[in-house]
């Protein structure tokens, strides 16, 4: 029967060695008179309780060790009860089976390495000889390349939410770039339902979403169609506040193609000292807003340049290998290691490990002194720093101490291991403890988003799809380093909209405490004018007649009770609609008359002049930074979601007005009184110009 073992040590495999785990277990197991292979679910469980959650705490903090523990009982229950542990005989078809899942990608060097596994097991195992090692390398490969899986169709599922959001604001334009986007998203949308990753076109569709929003934010589009328009560029643009528009998404998609190339050509970076600090050079820039898209491409071209070079210098040396090893005995490693770098450089990717192990292999069987004990080294060694390059710091700091082992190791010289292990096991253990801090602090962020969801705004609604991501990746297990990496900028992202969520909420509390009824009475009126003009069921009936006296008096309905400014201003932050009943217009007696907020008269010039404000998504971009400018501007970034284009308000003391001709764009005008705040900033409330 097939051993049990198998699943603590992957599970654990991120903060112990896999082979000291083995160990641990084996001499366990020994010790209470079983093997690995014999060992059944209540031995295994002392052993977990036992043995490896002490071994665990030499690298973990006791609760996280025995968290880490706790998971892995759980699972194997899971797995006994739904019979989910391997069954007797032959592994190879099971494991054949779950390799296609991953046949889509071939580009993928696992994919290469576990083709070549199998290959050597099937053979092997018809010659009769034990595949015990190889079936728990495919097995190893598998779970590699599944958790891939999992982290690319988590990136993706944050990509398809942003493209989803950003397809809401073109939409309207029009044209073929818009319908192509559609498709995009529509063919994403379904790979992602399907479990399958389709990079190419969350590529395509971030380019066109990318012009798109640049013809968009520039206000090309307002004048000509996009198949039509020419894509704007920062330097190009005139206006101000468009340029900073379009130079954050030039910023933004920069960045993008920057990640993107790196983990494109993350294989030619490894063990590159010189091209990772042109990377690093470029992460600076990016860091100063200084990155753009032509140095990315620049950068880009190198190493695709320096990637072809790279790619005949290993073909040649496989060439070089090939011979050299043509004298000796095949053995399985032998065999899966040249398959795997055939096909991995036929298909134009490098094959840098499997290389390093056919040279350590030559120099073992060269010696012809311990070849095997040299051997066994070599992997081990080899494992070390494949294990290393998803934890991080660790490449860093066992870079030098690796190639000093594999020096004295090739004159002969004894290796210490379990040295190089303790040091990875200390880097794994850290980079546990802080996984578990990154979980805390999800767990915070979805826990405050849900109070904070009911506020409308672009804010809410980005933050509502970190939160969403926030909880896919909290449920991945263990990371790769650049999981990790993603996990954290997510999690940065969100506690930055999460302060400005709490801004805005308490921006919308300032409002309320200090207008209080009247802050928002005018916008009452707004909405119970238009109402009691759609529902007045005799429109044909006058409106009361104006006083004779001077000026211009046009008398407007009192607010229905029912309909609060508290209400109302509660239905904004909710992003719900709101239907005040309709009051009959009823003649108003002349001479008592209050005025209204709709009134002008010829007054004399007024004692103060009038304040104007420019607010763009809710935040102030002109204008003085008071406590009620800044309530405004909460309560604007409400309106805007409402589709609300023009409010008039008063309070005890003033007038207000606020209009708004672009998307998240507003004006805002304060007078003592409307004929003042008309005459002086009346036209430019209406176009933006004095």
């Amino acid at each position: 029967m097939a051993s049990l073992h198998r699943l603590p040590v992957q599970m654990l495999g991120d903060l112990v060695s896999p082979r000291a785990l083995e160990r641990i277990l084996q001499e366990a197991a020994q010790s209470r008179g079983s093997t690995l292979e014999l060992l059944d679910i209540a031995t295994l469980e002392d052993i977990l309780k036992r043995e490896v959650f002490k071994r665990l705490q030499l690298s973990v903090p006791a609760p996280l060790a025995k968290k880490r523990v706790s998971e892995v009982l759980a699972e194997l229950l899971k797995a006994t009860q739904e019979r989910m542990l391997p069954a007797q005989g032959s592994q190879l078809p099971a494991l054949e089976e779950a390799a296609r899942r991953f046949s889509l990608y071939f580009d993928w060097p696992e994919t290469q390495r576990l083709r070549g596994v199998l290959t050597v097991a099937r053979q092997e195992e018809k010659d009769g000889r034990d595949i015990e090692d190889l079936v728990r390398e495919a097995q190893n490969l598998i779970d590699a390349m599944d958790r891939r899986l999992q982290e690319g169709l988590i990136e993706q599922g944050q990509d398809l939410a942003e493209l989803k959001a950003a397809f809401e604001r073109v939409q309207g334009m029009g044209g073929k770039d818009v319908r192509r986007l559609d498709t995009l998203i529509g063919q994403i949308d379904e790979a992602q339902k399907q479990g399958t990753l389709l990079p190419g076109e969350v590529e395509r569709a971030r380019t066109i979403t990318f012009n798109l929003r640049k013809l968009l934010e520039s206000s090309v589009v307002q004048s000509v169609t996009p198949d039509q328009a020419v894509i704007p560029t920062s330097a190009t643009i005139l206006d101000p506040q468009a340029q900073a528009r379009v130079l954050a998404l030039e910023q933004e998609h920069a960045a993008q193609q920057l990640s993107l190339a790196e983990r494109e050509f993350a294989p030619l970076l490894q063990g590159r000292p010189d091209l990772r600090e042109a990377y690093d050079r470029l992460r600076a820039l990016q860091g100063g807003g200084q990155l753009t898209a032509d140095l990315v491409e620049g950068w880009r071209s190198d190493l695709k340049v320096e990637r072809e070079r790279t790619l005949s210098e290993q073909r040649a040396q496989l060439a070089r290998l090939e011979g050299a090893l043509v004298q000796a005995t095949a053995t399985a490693d032998m065999r899966i290691a040249l398959d795997s770098a055939r096909h991995l450089l036929d298909s134009g990717s490098l094959a840098t490990d499997e290389l390093q192990e056919l040279v350590d292999m030559q120099a073992a069987l060269a010696s012809g002194v311990n070849a095997s004990a040299q051997l066994e080294t070599q992997r081990e060694l080899l494992e070390i720093e494949r294990s290393a390059r998803n934890v991080a710091g660790a490449s860093e700091e066992l870079a030098p101490l690796l190639a000093q082992a594999r020096a004295g190791l090739a004159q002969g010289q004894p290796v210490n291991v379990t040295e190089l292990w303790t040091l990875l096991e200390r880097r794994m253990g850290a980079a546990a403890q802080e996984r578990a801090d990154f979980d805390t602090r999800a767990d915070r962020v979805i826990r405050e988003y849900d109070m904070v969801r009911q506020l409308a705004g672009e804010t809410t609604q980005r933050l509502g799809r970190l939160a969403d991501t926030l909880r896919a990746q909290r449920r991945l297990g263990r990371m790769s380093a650049q999981a990790r990496e993603r996990y954290e900028q997510t999690l940065h992202d969100a506690e930055a909209l999460l302060a400005e969520a709490h801004a805005e909420y308490r921006a919308a509390q300032e409002v309320t405490s200090t207008f209080g009824q009247d802050a928002l009475s005018g916008l009452l009126d707004v909405f119970d004018f238009q109402e009691s003009t759609i529902l007045d069921p005799d429109p044909g009936v006058p409106p009361a007649a104006a006083p004779a006296s001077s000026g211009f008096s046009a008398a407007v309905p009192a607010a229905a009770p029912a309909a609060s400014a508290a209400s109302l201003f509660d239905t904004l932050l909710s992003g719900a609609s709101v239907t005040p009943s309709p009051v009959p217009a009823t003649p108003a007696p002349a001479a008592t008359a209050p005025a209204a907020p709709f009134s002008f008269s010829s007054a004399a010039a007024p004692t103060e002049p009038a304040e104007t404000w420019l607010f763009v998504q809710g935040q102030i971009q002109h204008g003085a930074h008071t406590l009620a400018a800044q309530g405004m501007g909460a309560l604007l970034h409400q309106a805007s979601a409402l589709g609300l284009q023009r409010l008039d308000m008063g309070d005890s003391t003033h007038v207000w007005s606020a209009r708004s001709t672009t998307p998240g764009e507003w004006r805002l005008g304060r007078a003592l009184n409307w004929t003042d705040l008309d005459e002086q900033v009346g036209p430019w409330l209406d176009t933006g110009q004095s």
